[in-house]
């Protein structure tokens, strides 16, 4: 059902706008369990939406690019959006870890096939951001205090991600794909413990 629903989309926006240039990947829900406790409804219905929800949605969207004529020195651009949890294992997120880790590697593995039709394929991986899933397991204090032990001294925004999109999506990224972007103020690289 979901994979018609998304072939649906893809279709009215090209209906509509006659091609699409840009689609940006971006589906996610996470059930915070520990593996000995997981409950394999929730772990189903996350891989559906964070990873078969990606998977859907790239493969239409390169289907409908493929088919379109240059513009520029692009067919169009997908961005995924995956998460540092794909590249570190926290605790409670086992299938929200295990989607992640899969789209990246299917982008990845999307812009080797999809470079010939000279189709961009890029991923951004967002660290803590202030979103309201985060606010669903964190208080403002909690956030507030977490953010600090960053490096850039706070958790980032969802503007921060929507340029590093705006970026990959734009002409001045023709030459980038494959590429995987972590916008996350340093917290892969300096988070502190204290």
């Amino acid at each position: 059902l979901a994979a018609v629903a998304v072939e649906a989309m893809i279709a009215g926006v090209a209906e509509r706008f006659g091609r699409l240039d840009i689609a940006v990947a971006n589906a996610a829900i996470s059930r915070r369990e520990h593996i000995l406790e997981a409950k394999w409804e929730n772990v189903q219905r996350t891989l559906e939406i964070a990873q078969f929800g990606v998977f859907h949605t790239c493969q239409f969207a390169a289907k409908q690019m493929a088919s379109q004529p240059l513009l520029g020195r692009a067919r169009g651009k997908i961005v995924v959006i995956s998460s540092v949890h794909q590249e570190m294992a926290f605790a409670l997120s086992s299938a929200y870890n295990m989607a992640k880790a899969a789209i990246t590697h299917l982008a990845r593995t999307m812009a080797v096939e999809l470079a010939p039709n000279h189709i961009n394929v890029n991923v951004v991986n967002p660290g803590w951001i202030d979103t309201p899933g985060e606010r669903d397991h964190f208080s403002e204090e909690e956030i507030q205090d977490g953010g600090k032990r960053i490096p850039w001294g706070r958790i980032g925004q969802p503007e921060d991600i929507g340029k590093a999109v705006a970026y990959l999506a734009s002409d001045d990224a023709d030459y980038v794909t494959g590429s995987v972007l972590r916008v996350d103020g340093g917290f892969m690289v300096g988070l502190s413990a204290g």
